[in-house]
């Protein structure tokens, strides 16, 4: 659900209460139930949260609700002060921005037709020669949508991950294990981890 100002904040907006419910139910159970089956309540509110998020994360408005996702704190016990990425790794839990990449990209697997690579456009064998093609985008509005977003974040993928983009199980599971194990904060992050690993 969009606003007249072509913006995510009513569907944010109605994530919110609900989200905070099932926090709340975590908070209730927790000293009832062990970290295993909080997960399971947890997975209630994971739900919610990646409803649509392949056109809503990368909103500012996601950054509300990455707050909310925080709350795993609850489930460990830990402090405000404490970061919660090691916590996301812990429980095995995408946080925001990367389940946001990880559903756009399953997105852009399932629908492989739609997106054409570099080599059907130029016959030069450059590094890029198997990457998406990015089309040419003058507008923000279609810089931010799924397809230019989903070619994007496909071309900054490891090459041995892109490598199994054509086994959608394969693709799936890769995916999420390198997602898992950068727990990206935000897009830029994402963006600049080659330039860390080569440091």
């Amino acid at each position: 659900m969009i606003n007249n100002r072509l913006t995510w904040q009513n569907h944010v907006d109605i994530m919110i209460p609900k989200l905070n419910s099932a926090t709340y139910v975590i908070r209730s159970l927790k000293p009832l139930l062990n970290i295993e089956t909080l997960k399971a309540y947890f997975s209630l509110a994971h739900s919610i949260l990646s409803y649509g998020i392949i056109f809503w994360g990368i909103s500012n408005y996601s950054k509300i609700i990455f707050k909310i996702q925080k709350r795993i704190r609850i489930i460990m016990n830990v402090d405000s002060r404490t970061s919660c990425r090691s916590l996301f790794k812990q429980l095995n839990i995408l946080p925001l921005k990367p389940q946001y990449m990880f559903s756009l990209m399953m997105f852009v697997a399932r629908n492989r037709e739609l997106f054409v690579i570099n080599a059907n456009v130029h016959n030069f064998p450059t590094r890029s020669h198997n990457d998406l093609h990015l089309p040419i985008a003058n507008l923000s509005v279609f810089q931010k949508g799924v397809y230019f977003s989903g070619v994007k974040i496909f071309n900054n993928l490891p090459t041995d991950l892109k490598q199994t983009f054509y086994d959608v199980y394969k693709f799936k599971k890769s995916l999420k294990r390198f997602l898992l194990d950068n727990s990206f904060y935000s897009l830029e992050e994402y963006y600049s981890w080659k330039e860390n690993v080569s440091r």
